[in-house]
Formats: C-alpha cells, sequence, structure tokens
C-alpha cells in the first residue's frame, strides 16, 4: 500500500475497532436489561432476532461484494430510486461487507451469546434441569441457527446480490442515504 491508501486503511481499522466497541457496550447493555426483566419465552424470541439479525446483515454484507456495478449505472441514467445509494454500496464494499459481516454480525454473535447464558441459567432455574446441559444444548442451538442460516443466506446472497443490494439501495434512498 503507498502512504494515502495506508493512512485511510489504518483510519478505518481504528474506526472497526472504535465502531465495534460501542455497538457492543451499547448492544450487550441493552440486551442485559431486557433479559433481566423478561421471560423464558421473550427471551428465546429477542435472541432468534438478534441471531436474523446477525443473518440479515451477513447476507447484505456478501451480496454487496457479488453485485454487478453496471446494472446499477443504468439503472441510475433513468434516475431509478435507489440505484445511485446501489452503487454507493458497491463502490464500497470492502468496507460494508466489513461492517455488515463482521462489525454486525461478530456483535449479534456476541450478544446471542449472551442472551444464551442468561436464557440457560434462567431455564435451568425455572425447570430444575441440569445449568450445565441446558447451557451445552443452548449454545450448540446458537452456534447451529447462526452457521446454519449464514450458509443457507450465503448463497442466496450470491444468486441475488443485485435485487438484495438495489432492495437495501431503495431502503437507504427512502431514508435520504448517498
Amino acid at each position: 500500500m503507498h502512504g494515502d491508501n495506508m493512512k485511510k486503511h489504518d483510519n478505518w481499522i481504528l474506526i472497526v475497532f472504535a465502531l465495534t466497541f460501542v455497538l457492543s457496550i451499547a448492544f450487550s447493555a441493552i440486551s442485559n436489561v431486557i433479559a433481566v426483566s423478561l421471560n423464558d419465552i421473550a427471551l428465546a424470541i429477542i435472541l432468534v432476532l438478534v441471531i436474523g439479525i446477525g443473518i440479515l446483515f451477513d447476507l447484505i454484507g456478501t451480496a454487496c461484494i457479488s453485485a454487478n456495478e453496471a446494472t446499477f449505472h443504468s439503472m441510475s441514467a433513468k434516475r431509478v430510486k435507489g440505484s445511485r445509494q446501489a452503487i454507493n454500496l458497491i463502490k464500497n464494499k470492502n468496507r460494508i461487507s466489513s461492517a455488515c459481516n463482521d462489525i454486525v454480525g461478530d456483535v449479534c454473535g456476541i450478544i446471542s451469546g449472551g442472551i444464551g447464558a442468561v436464557l440457560a441459567i434462567s431455564f435451568s432455574t425455572n425447570t430444575g434441569l441440569n445449568n450445565v446441559l441446558v447451557s451445552i444444548i443452548i449454545s450448540a442451538l446458537i452456534s447451529s441457527l447462526t452457521v446454519g442460516g449464514k450458509a443457507i443466506f450465503k448463497t442466496i446472497a450470491i444468486k441475488n446480490s443485485d435485487n438484495i443490494i438495489y432492495g437495501v439501495g431503495k431502503f437507504l434512498s427512502f431514508f435520504g442515504g448517498k
């Protein structure tokens, strides 16, 4: 890497570190406060939602890397809403995929583990089942849902990358994203 590129890369690493740190604190604090006050069913629903968010962002990050920028240039020339945002996503695909797959995905993984631990303790306390056994089963379920979901949706993301990125572009255009 040359001087300017190296500096941009170093800045991006610092931004990723700081963003991950702040998001982890915020999401962990929120999920822990919520987790303490909810029953097991509500905790399980939140757990599935957190896993789903991680899978969704992995899908977006993967689609961004696979999408065809030329498709969106012709759409942009016709002033199709969301096409300009899709182009910007693709032009920044390394950062977008890192943010979606790594930052959001990993933070969701950490949070799902924390919620899973709270759920395991609560469930074993409420049912009298062995805490270690319940923890192992919940951890295995979290892992299999996360890894399996990402594997399934990674294939979908690659095959439908243009449609997915166009959908994200339209979503961003709705909120004024550039």
